[in-house]
């Protein structure tokens, strides 16, 4: 039988051990300064916190491209609203000229000619030419501008063509067909054509010597 005393003495070493392995233990689980962290946890950590911070600058890579993306559209849109604006002023200005150009080209005197005494002083289809104006209203003194605007058109023939255009007659029709409204005849007969033209006259420039001055001033009638 063991005495008791050395009972005691096993269990007090017993429980000294016990003691000794629980603050073992405790002191495995800590470090200096406070509980161990594991390390797959603190690896977790460490990677969601680069991904964020990736992320984060990526959103401002983004960011910044869209803003300066912006900013150049808005600059070019500035640029290209400026040129046309400029352009427009460009075309306005020289259609200003222009046109001040024609007004001051068709307000010099035109040089008519001597005005003739009678009709006898022409021949030919000038002579019917001078008669069908005086029947429409006319006077003498629009014959010699008559005269230089269908010499220039058609050297007063009724079968003059432009072949490039399609204008036809003494007084260039465009097209010829339109000298129909003053008799079928339109393509042969000089008077048909003289009574179209002088009412073309009469209804777009007034006077002969007002389309003389026009076709001086522009190259047409």
């Amino acid at each position: 039988m063991v005495p008791l005393l050395t009972k005691f003495a096993c269990r007090a070493a017993a429980m000294l051990l016990l003691v000794a392995g629980v603050v073992a233990g405790v002191r495995v689980g800590m470090t200096n300064d406070g509980p161990a962290v594991d390390p797959r946890q603190v690896a977790v950590e460490d990677l969601a916190a680069s991904e964020q911070e990736q992320q984060s600058t990526w959103d401002w890579h983004l960011d910044y491209a869209a803003t300066a993306a912006t900013a150049d559209a808005e600059d070019k849109a500035e640029s290209i609203a400026q040129v046309a604006g400029d352009q427009a002023k460009a075309l306005d200005q020289t259609f200003e000229n222009n046109k001040a150009a024609e007004e001051a080209e068709s307000s010099k005197p035109v040089d008519i000619g001597p005005i003739p005494e009678d009709c006898n002083e022409y021949s030919g289809n000038r002579a019917a030419g001078c008669a069908r104006l005086l029947e429409a209203g006319f006077g003498l003194d629009q014959m010699p501008c008559l005269d230089q605007l269908w010499a220039k058109e058609s050297g007063w023939n009724e079968r003059a063509a432009n072949t490039s255009s399609g204008a036809y007659g003494i007084p260039q029709a465009l097209p010829g067909s339109k000298m129909s409204s003053h008799g079928d005849d339109w393509e042969t007969n000089p008077n048909t054509q003289i009574a179209w033209g002088l009412s073309y006259i009469s209804g777009r420039y007034g006077t002969p010597c007002d389309a003389w001055a026009h076709s001086q001033s522009v190259g047409w009638y």
